[in-house]
């Protein structure tokens, strides 16, 4: 399965409309859209139009999809050159907007390239226990994802003691075996409200904002390393970067975010 077919993207006889059908396995425990599927729907849409790759990606989040609702996805090619496209998509339910993504894409070979950030020296992820979750999973995109804590506190050791402002975790999607793309990396790299909870010390977390998404090289990899920094939390949102690394060491690409912060019930 690719991330297309993970996603349920669809085309359409118009080849700047796509839908996806927003079905519970693509949903939070909260019952809505996760907004990882929607960006990474968004940038499906976006790079099946141009027929480039994305090198950026930003969404800005909007409203909820809930399950059995259909979002359309218009996209419109802003300007395209020779190298690079600049790109936008629309997400929307009948006349309700749930998503917009601002998007360049395209390539230019025969430039230097390097890479300066490095990968944390962590355990394999099969030396990792897995993620605990607070709410039953099943039925959910998180049944979907598979999580295994590198650096993180239990639930018990939430008990409002600020932490260093790092979380440290392996993430793969078992069912996407025709390895990592931008659209799977969009998925992976919506954490920092996980961050937030645990740079807090607090039962929480944070609904997202927004979702930047910059591309720096795609290698084969199975499992995907997330080291999420939260930078600060003030007047009630939370905000973070995501860098994501292969088994390698490669730098993929890197998410930035802001999120409102939630305080769990019970």
């Amino acid at each position: 399965m690719d991330s297309r077919t993970f996603l349920g993207v669809a085309p359409s006889h118009n080849p700047f409309r796509w839908t996806i059908e927003v079905r519970p396995e693509l949903c939070t425990m909260g019952n809505f859209l996760f907004g990882g599927a929607g960006l990474g729907a968004a940038i499906e849409a976006i790079e099946g139009t141009s027929g480039r790759q994305t090198v950026w990606a930003t969404g800005q989040y909007l409203s909820y999809a809930a399950p059995g609702e259909v979002m359309d996805i218009d996209v419109t090619i802003a300007v395209e050159g020779h190298q690079t496209s600049q790109a936008r998509a629309v997400c929307h339910v009948g006349n309700r907007e749930i998503l917009t993504v601002n998007a360049a894409l395209g390539d230019r070979p025969g430039k230097p390239s390097g890479q300066w950030e490095r990968m944390p020296d962590v355990p394999r992820p099969d030396e990792c226990e897995p993620r605990p979750h607070r709410m039953p999973v099943e039925g959910t995109i998180n049944e979907r994802l598979e999580q295994r804590i590198v650096k993180g506190r239990e639930w018990d050791d939430l008990d409002g003691t600020p932490g260093d402002g790092q979380t440290i975790m392996w993430a793969r999607i078992p069912e996407v075996i025709e390895g990592v793309d931008t659209a799977t990396l969009a998925v992976l790299g919506d954490f920092v409200p996980m961050g937030v909870g645990q740079s807090l010390g607090v039962r929480g977390g944070g609904n997202s904002l927004d979702n930047t998404l910059r591309v720096a090289h795609l290698v084969p990899t199975e499992w995907v390393l997330l080291d999420i920094r939260v930078h600060a939390v003030e007047r009630g949102f939370g905000h973070g970067l995501v860098h994501m690394f292969a088994e390698d060491g490669t730098l993929l690409a890197t998410a930035s975010q802001s999120c409102l912060v939630r305080f769990w019930k019970g």
